[in-house]
């Protein structure tokens, strides 16, 4: 994509509508409304990089109660022919074509390369990629396992939907504090990552979510790698005009 010189491309991630209570999140998600209706009109393209929800699950005819205005704001942005891009997170993997049916937008499981303006991108939410974390790896098969998702909906919606939020509030307690500071460059585990795909090829750019803390960080000469940050803390989102790209705060 050639992006023109009045336009911009935006990246967002981890905003965990449904947290840590419904009042809380209606107000991280209005807004988000405000942001998204904000950047509209010079939007080239909007990546929304995983995490949109705290939990979500796509029954074979039931979608998860709430997020009316959020999903509605998508719709009527991919509606005017602005590209909205949606990457799965941890939380919300359990896409299956609610997004491509309703509201025409892109769901991407694994990270994807993109081009713009003769920058090359490689974006993502970025969960379980790099060394360690073996036990998550593990439940990620598990949980992408197409039995697994089938028994998983056979489970009464108040009955999945209840265990699924406990669960994720017992991740996020367990990984909060790690959340909060960079852990050095030797001991992040995506920084590890993208150097180890610079070894086999090239990017300027590698964007990613899920760490949950707003991070610039230049791999060497040519390459940087941006992390999100997250809707909750920080809202904070990434920018590129075609030239530079810029990691920003909104309302902080």
């Amino acid at each position: 994509m050639q992006i023109p010189p009045d336009k911009r491309v935006y990246f967002l991630s981890d905003f965990h509508l449904g947290v840590p209570d419904r009042l809380t999140s209606i107000q991280r998600e209005k807004l988000l409304v405000k942001f998204l209706n904000e950047i509209r009109h010079d939007a080239a393209a909007i990546f929304i990089v995983g995490d949109l929800f705290d939990f979500w699950y796509e029954y074979k005819k039931v979608v998860p109660k709430g997020f009316v205005r959020i999903l509605g704001k998508m719709a009527e942005i991919a509606d005017t022919g602005v590209p909205v891009y949606f990457f799965v997170g941890n939380h919300d993997m359990w896409m299956n074509g609610y997004f491509e049916s309703e509201l025409n937008i892109p769901v991407y499981h694994e990270p994807q390369e993109f081009e713009f303006n003769g920058k090359k991108f490689l974006i993502g939410h970025g969960d379980g990629l790099g060394p360690g974390d073996q036990g998550y790896k593990f439940l990620k098969k598990i949980f992408r396992n197409k039995i697994c998702r089938w028994l998983f909906g056979v489970l009464p919606p108040f009955v999945g939907m209840g265990l699924a939020h406990y669960f994720s509030r017992s991740s996020r307690a367990a990984t909060g504090k790690d959340d909060s500071h960079f852990l050095g460059e030797d001991q992040e585990w995506l920084i590890v990552y993208c150097r180890e795909v610079l070894q086999k090829k090239h990017f300027d750019y590698f964007i990613f979510g899920h760490r949950h803390l707003p991070i610039d960080f230049r791999l060497n000469n040519e390459s940087r790698y941006i992390n999100l940050g997250d809707w909750i803390r920080y809202n904070s989102y990434a920018v590129f005009d075609g030239v530079n790209l810029e990691l920003k705060y909104y309302e902080k």
